[in-house]
């Protein structure tokens, strides 16, 4: 038999096999699968009430346990706070320490009776509190300690004296003229006062000093407005 020839001008090193038909791999089929529908618009839609309830757990462990915001209701803290002004409470710091004469504290009106409310209520009420809204002004206060447990607090001339020496009080712009006979701290009180004296509720009058236990938290920043966010001092 004669060998196949290859064309003329080929040399050997260009011959090519020819597949065989028979041999050859079909082609892969075409994915027939849908595609998947998790993603996108509807994905986000399918997972967003489980991400309103982890939001709504989170803002309930930060609300109950670490921060929350509060609203001023009053001139009482002029001028360091003013009506409208909202600071952040750190609520964790008296779970490892103690009141410190200077704070700035929020506190639950030691006299306020709780009424019964619905679940309804409470919850509205928790996020209006949450989010640092206006609330009823008879509910929480924001005061100043002047005197921790076992000092002696006195008031002569507007000028504050703990255990027989003056305070120095760079934050008050209007100390009025009353005086406050001495007096001591009973053991888990605290005792304070408003920055803007002659117009505070505070401990000098009927509210008297403040068990520790009714303390919500410390106050440490001013929050709003904008123009004037600031870090509370202590002194």
């Amino acid at each position: 038999m004669s060998q196949a020839r290859p064309p003329a001008g080929a040399s050997a090193g260009d011959l090519r096999t020819e597949p065989d038909p028979t041999t050859t791999e079909p082609a892969p089929a075409e994915d027939s699968k849908k595609p998947d529908d998790g993603g996108g618009v509807i994905g986000f839609f399918k997972e967003l009430p489980g991400l309103i309830i982890i939001a709504f757990a989170l803002a309930l462990v930060i609300k109950t346990f670490l921060i929350q915001a509060f609203f001023i209701p009053s001139e009482s803290m002029v001028p360091t706070l003013g009506v409208g002004d909202r600071v952040l409470v750190n609520k964790l710091v008296y779970d490892v320490g103690e009141p410190q004469r200077g704070d700035v504290i929020v506190f639950e009106n030691p006299s306020l009776v709780e009424e019964d409310r619905n679940v309804l209520q409470v919850v509205w009420d928790w996020l209006v509190e949450g989010f640092g809204f206006s609330t009823d002004p008879t509910r929480d206060f924001i005061k100043r300690v002047m005197g921790v447990p076992g000092d002696t607090v006195e008031m002569k001339n507007g000028r504050v004296s703990v255990n027989g020496e003056l305070v120095a009080e760079p934050y008050i712009s209007n100390r009025g003229a009353q005086d406050f006979p001495p007096t001591q701290v009973e053991p888990d009180h605290v005792f304070v006062m408003g920055d803007n004296r002659p117009n505070s509720q505070d401990s000098r009058s009927a509210l008297g000093q403040i068990p520790v236990d009714k303390i919500v938290g410390k106050a440490f920043v001013l929050l709003w407005p904008p123009s004037r966010i600031e870090w509370l001092s202590d002194d």
